[in-house]
């Protein structure tokens, strides 16, 4: 007799669902992702810095909430970039100005032999929960750690329940988080669905085409990538 297992890798993640622009974990925790910009800090005078630590420090006393600041940093194949260059070149005319696309296409190339160009995106992460996260036995950043791909205690999820519950605590978080961040030069805003869906995706998927694009208006991204498992008795 042969039994099929009928099941997909979305069972595995720790993502229940990405809907009106939130992320619901199985273990029916919320959060809010920010993507921020970024500040260079050794290019600011001494007074400057001050200003900014200044600032950093009324942020950390002023929430009540946890958050979580993740960097990631991902290597960019910028091969159609230099096409994109050999293609001006060829069209250049100006014998001087022809020359001097060469050179600067010969640079980028010989750059790229020994350092790596790394495209960096901020984010900042904020739960909907509280206290509540702690009393329920979960280490203070639990649930941030699981966001980015670790196995999470997975409960029944309500999604249109648990959604209500959260942006009535979560968005006056959202808005304080982005307020605060202003104060440093740092503008951030709420990341929509596409985008949640997207940066995931890339996630589990680091081997992907950068830039890859996922349709959010229909289940694509949740059909099965492997073929069902075929047990035989």
């Amino acid at each position: 007799m042969t039994t099929y297992i009928n099941a997909t890798t979305q069972d595995h993640l720790d993502i229940e669902d990405i809907k009106e622009d939130l992320v619901i974990l199985r273990n029916g925790s919320v959060c809010a992702v920010l993507s921020t910009t970024a500040v260079n800090f050794d290019l600011k005078s001494e007074i400057e810095q001050d200003a900014i630590i200044a600032s950093f420090s009324m942020l950390l006393n002023s929430l009540t909430f946890p958050v979580q600041i993740v960097l990631r940093s991902k290597k960019l194949d910028i091969t159609k970039y230099l096409e994109k260059i050999k293609r001006t070149e060829d069209k250049l005319i100006d014998p001087l100005l022809k020359q001097q696309a060469q050179a600067y296409r010969k640079f980028v190339q010989d750059f790229i032999k020994t350092n790596e160009v790394l495209d960096k995106k901020f984010y900042v992460v904020i739960p909907s929960g509280g206290n509540t996260e702690f009393e329920l036995g979960s280490s203070p950043f639990e649930f941030v750690t699981k966001l980015f791909g670790f196995h999470t205690r997975r409960v029944r999820v309500d999604v249109a329940t648990v959604l209500a519950d959260a942006k009535t605590r979560l968005m006056p978080r959202v808005d304080h988080m982005v307020n605060e961040l202003n104060r440093l030069s740092v503008r951030s805003r709420m990341m929509t669905t596409q985008e949640l869906v997207e940066l995931y995706f890339d996630i589990y998927n680091p081997s992907s085409v950068h830039g890859q694009r996922i349709r959010t208006n229909i289940e694509d991204y949740k059909t099965a990538i492997v073929n069902p498992a075929i047990l035989e008795e």
